[in-house]
């Protein structure tokens, strides 16, 4: 059901419209003013709005305004009295959807509302669109600190090569971004990049997952399956969370990368690949070593180019430019209104102790959006940044 805002200072034209419109099946609200009919469509989300021009207190040329500048995407349909029809063709050249002039024609009224609502409803598909079209594009690294733009040049210079690369770092400081860029920049950009995050699949089911099987192979394997090795052919496999893969499966892994050739479990085929092999880990893998975890071996076959991601408390001066790209992009994906960080908000999230890194400062400045008015204050971060402890 299409919910629509009415905005005029006439008791008798609200009810009116209300009457036409609820019985269409629309639902309606109600303003006297300008400045009412703002306060609602910053709260919720209308799908048109119908507003007089010529009202108290804010009118309907100042709505208009405000809501545009507000960055609010919602269809006005403005009323115009007579001696107003100049008005209101200005108003359209400043953002409204229409105008219908007084006394309003009922049948005309509901064809304009109808077609406003299709062609928002036509923006919001080819927003999606576009975002389907867009989702394989991979985000930029954020930040101007100099631990990223070191990152960022050695990106630059590695990822032309085949050269395998070891990043680390702790969980939320955007490994996975830099696997990525480095595959996108490489000349395998065209073909696969396959993630497994090693941490996640079970001991006993890491080989298949990575190599395959045959049918047969185990009580499961009801059919052949290939792994993400070979799923990867031609392209970059990452192998994340590295630090948690069994040792048997290690073994394997070094195999594959000293002869560039896999075994599905179960089978005795060798087949080739040609995968270039980008890890990740939040473990200090000399420790791990040392402890007898991990291979020695393969840790050198891996570490050929060591890349380490810094933790955000080590970059607090991209903050403000992280918060300010997060919030612009979640704006974006859940069709919110424009909002804003003042500066001493901004100052408040750098002197945060961020223990989850980069995830932990999108996560927060989601629920600012939230939970906050218009423009987000240093009080607000004090108040819902860290809402169980002091920040």
């Amino acid at each position: 059901m299409a919910h629509i805002l009415v905005i005029d200072d006439q008791q008798s034209v609200r009810n009116s419209f209300r009457e036409v419109l609820e019985y269409e099946d629309f639902s309606v609200d109600e303003a006297e003013d300008g400045q009412k009919g703002l306060d609602l469509v910053r709260k919720q989300a209308y799908d048109a709005v119908l507003c007089d021009i010529k009202m108290p207190k804010m009118d309907g040329i100042e709505f208009l305004e405000r809501v545009v500048g507000l960055g609010i995407e919602v269809p006005i349909i403005m009323i115009s009295g007579h001696g107003n029809i100049e008005t209101a063709v200005d108003a359209i050249k400043k953002g409204a959807y229409d105008y219908i002039p007084k006394p309003i024609d009922l049948p005309r009224l509901l064809v304009t509302v109808r077609n406003a609502l299709e062609k928002k409803i036509l923006v919001t598909e080819t927003k999606q669109l576009k975002k389907k079209v867009s989702k394989g594009k991979v985000r930029d690294i954020v930040g101007e600190s100099e631990p990223i733009r070191k990152i960022k040049e050695l990106i630059e210079r590695v990822a032309p090569t085949d050269a395998r690369v070891m990043v680390t770092g702790n969980n939320g400081t955007g490994k996975e971004l830099v696997a990525r860029w480095i595959h996108e920049l490489s000349p395998r950009a065209s073909g696969p990049m396959v993630e497994v995050n090693c941490a996640a699949i079970p001991s006993e089911l890491i080989e298949s997952e990575l190599f395959g099987h045959e049918k047969g192979a185990f009580t499961s394997a009801v059919k052949q399956r290939q792994g993400k090795f070979e799923l990867a052919n031609k392209g970059t496999l990452f192998l994340d969370e590295i630090g948690d893969m069994s040792l048997s499966a290690q073994a394997k892994v070094l195999r594959a990368l000293q002869e560039s050739k896999i075994t599905r479990v179960g089978g005795d085929k060798e087949i080739k690949v040609d995968v270039r092999v980008v890890a990740a880990t939040n473990k200090d893998l000399r420790k791990e070593i040392d402890e007898g975890r991990f291979r020695e071996d393969l840790f050198h076959r891996l570490n050929v180019i060591p890349i380490h991601v810094p933790n955000l408390n080590d970059r607090k001066e991209d903050i403000p430019l992280l918060a300010l790209t997060f919030l612009e992009e979640i704006l974006e994906d859940q069709g919110m209104p424009k909002k804003t960080f003042s500066s001493d908000a901004l100052e408040q999230l750098q002197q945060i102790q961020w223990t989850g890194n980069i995830r932990e400062l999108r996560n927060v400045v989601e629920r600012l959006i939230i939970l906050c008015d218009q423009k987000i204050t240093g009080e607000d971060v004090q108040i819902f940044a860290k809402p169980n402890k002091s920040a």
